[in-house]
């Protein structure tokens, strides 16, 4: 598995990267500024990047934003001390795919990096799915609808496929995070709130219909 990591503590740095070599199954790039964190990200195929998120030119969040407005769609985990449920959603509201608050045991970090790599890597059983014109392509993490497509997050696209698989019915906000983020992910019940705000913002780009219907009280459903 390819990481980048981008990580300004160099004590911090040199533990996660001496770690990880050690496991024998990552190869890990390793910058210290935002700037480079991007141009890297950019540059090369990364299955996960890691990014701080207190960072010199550039925190972890910003190289974040500045990623997904770029289409980047590979998984990104946040690292930081903040561990209020505003920052836990900032960070999710950038377009990260996880977040890890410090401090941290190594372990943890690899058992993140092993479900991203499964959630972005899981075998698909179809290419596309048509919904009435609107396309789901579940290989490039993709929506069309005619000649406009808007890019998804891996937790976007996973969060929306949930709901396409489960058209119509009523999914609980506890089965949603369950089934995206994990049983044991340390995250708030307002991130599934947060991340379906930011998917119905893109469906709005090809469509102009509410497809993401809410539960006043219980959760989504999907009705197209």
């Amino acid at each position: 598995m390819n990481i980048l990591l981008a990580e300004d503590d160099l004590r911090l740095g040199k533990l996660i990267v001496h770690m990880l070599k050690k496991t024998g199954e990552y190869k890990i790039d390793w910058v210290t500024t935002g700037n480079d964190a991007f141009d890297y990200a950019l540059m090369s195929h990364y299955d996960v990047l890691i990014l701080d998120w207190m960072m010199p030119e550039g925190d972890g969040v910003e190289v974040c934003r500045r990623l997904r407005k770029q289409d980047y769609s590979g998984a990104i985990l946040i690292l930081t001390a903040k561990d209020a449920v505003q920052d836990r959603v900032a960070g999710l509201d950038s377009g990260a795919d996880d977040y890890l608050i410090k401090p941290f045991e190594i372990d943890e970090l690899l058992a993140r990096l092993r479900a991203l790599s499964r959630r972005n890597y899981a075998p698909i059983v179809e290419e596309t799915v048509d919904l009435h014109g609107l396309v789901l392509n579940r290989t490039s993490y993709t929506i069309h609808r005619g000649n406009k497509h808007i890019q998804l997050t891996p937790r976007e696209f996973q969060l929306f496929d949930l709901l396409v698989r489960n058209k119509g019915q009523v999914l609980p906000r506890d089965i949603i995070l369950d089934r995206v983020w994990g049983f044991d992910a340390d995250v708030s019940i307002k991130i599934v709130d947060a991340t379906v705000k930011l998917l119905r913002k893109k469906l709005h780009m090809l469509i102009h219909q509410e497809l993401i219907q809410s539960k006043r009280g219980v959760g989504y459903k999907l009705e197209i």
